[in-house]
């Protein structure tokens, strides 16, 4: 697929079907669910979530859930090119931010390619049809982007797994039913070595979840703590002690076709910067104009940079080249919606009423950091790429 795909001449079959995803959306987007358009997504989790489940539910129904899933695993097969679309065409709608990123685009394809068919059968499913929500336990807070520092531990005890640790940054923890782990099983092990990728229920005695208030006020990461949890000894995927591979197999779909959409939606804060450098004449100002020629062109090697990766060989360090040019583009974004809107920007509605570029500004502080930080970025591109030599480690 060339970045020109989704030229209509050149491609009338995805052209067909955007019109279809496009139809669809129109004519469903309405009503009580017309209402949540732009609702969701970074730093907003908490905007009408109960009714965005309801309209995630309503996609699962109508088949717009696990595109790119087989069609014996319950999605619909689709092609990498029409999966783009849909995430286009969703984005440009300013539908509601989806509530089941992490089990449809994370978990569910890790258990596809490497988890058992009884785990399959269990967990596909309800992921396809959004009535099971997950998070994803990695950091710790002495393992942050420094994955392999792990020390949250399980020990088998007869059929079952017992957990006691701490996770730490867990994305929507408070509203998910089970967490993906990357835990410690062997004792006295270091490093990569010795974790094991447990399927870990939160509604049980041995789990805590405690909200973290974040600079906008609202709560999406969570700490999560276990204190003797217990879960199946059959819920470890892989085999036990090969959890750092299937660890790294669920960050490669991170990366995955839905960062199209997100680019979308960068494209949407963009425009209204600029809408409002316009009105209050901040865009005559030659050094905001610079910056805003600078981010449309930064976006354009973005949605590039993206398209390739998807649709080529992706090559060692895509993955972190990727999040290196978002994190600090959309950083970038929220420092320049600051400058526009000048010394009001500094203002707040009592009680803290943030208003969208304000929320922008504070949550984009944290790209750079989560997700993988820039630094570990570096050093993934240094050390497995250029192979340069390695930092030394304690």
């Amino acid at each position: 697929m060339d970045p020109t795909y989704s030229s209509e001449d050149a491609f009338p079959e995805e052209a067909a079907f955007r019109k279809d995803v496009r139809t669809w959306l129109a004519d469903n987007l309405t009503g009580e669910f017309g209402a949540l358009r732009g609702l969701g997504g970074s730093g907003r989790e908490h905007e009408a979530y109960p009714e965005r489940i309801a309209w995630n539910r309503h996609l699962a129904a109508a088949g717009w859930t696990c595109l790119g899933w087989p069609v014996e695993h319950g999605g619909r097969g689709l092609s990498l090119g029409r999966q783009v679309v849909f995430h286009e065409e969703y984005a440009r709608a300013n539908a509601p931010a989806r509530v089941n990123h992490l089990g449809e685009e994370l978990l569910g394809p890790t258990l596809i390619a490497l988890g058992t068919p009884e785990q399959q059968a269990r967990f596909l499913p309800r992921i396809a049809d959004v009535t099971e929500l997950w998070c994803q336990g990695y950091s710790e807070p002495e393992a942050g982007s420094d994955l392999a520092n792990v020390r949250t531990r399980a020990r088998r005890d007869g059929d079952e797994w017992v957990i006691d640790g701490q996770k730490i940054w867990t994305s929507l923890a408070h509203h998910a039913d089970w967490c993906f782990a990357v835990v410690r099983t062997e004792p006295g092990s270091r490093r990569h070595a010795g974790l094991s990728y447990l399927l870990v229920p939160l509604d049980q005695p041995g789990v805590e979840i405690r909200p973290i208030v974040q600079l906008t006020g609202t709560s999406e990461f969570n700490e999560v703590f276990f204190t003797g949890a217990r879960t199946r000894a059959d819920l470890v995927v892989g085999q036990p002690g090969d959890g750092w591979r299937v660890a790294m197999a669920t960050l490669g779909f991170e990366r995955g076709v839905s960062t199209i959409g997100q680019q979308v939606g960068f494209a949407r804060e963009l425009g209204a910067i600029v809408t409002e450098a316009r009105a209050n004449g901040a865009v005559d100002d030659p050094l905001i104009a610079d910056r805003i020629a600078r981010a449309r062109l930064g976006l354009e090697v973005l949605r590039t940079h993206a398209l390739r990766t998807l649709t080529g060989e992706p090559g060692l360090g895509a993955g972190s080249v990727q999040k290196l040019l978002w994190a600090r583009w959309h950083r970038d974004l929220g420092e320049l919606a600051m400058d526009v809107r000048g010394a009001t920007a500094l203002t707040v509605a009592p009680p803290y009423d943030l208003d969208d570029a304000q929320t922008l500004f504070l949550f984009s502080r944290a790209d750079t950091l989560y997700g993988g930080s820039d630094e570990v970025q570096r050093t993934i591109i240094a050390e497995r790429v250029l192979g340069l030599p390695k930092e030394p480690r304690p």
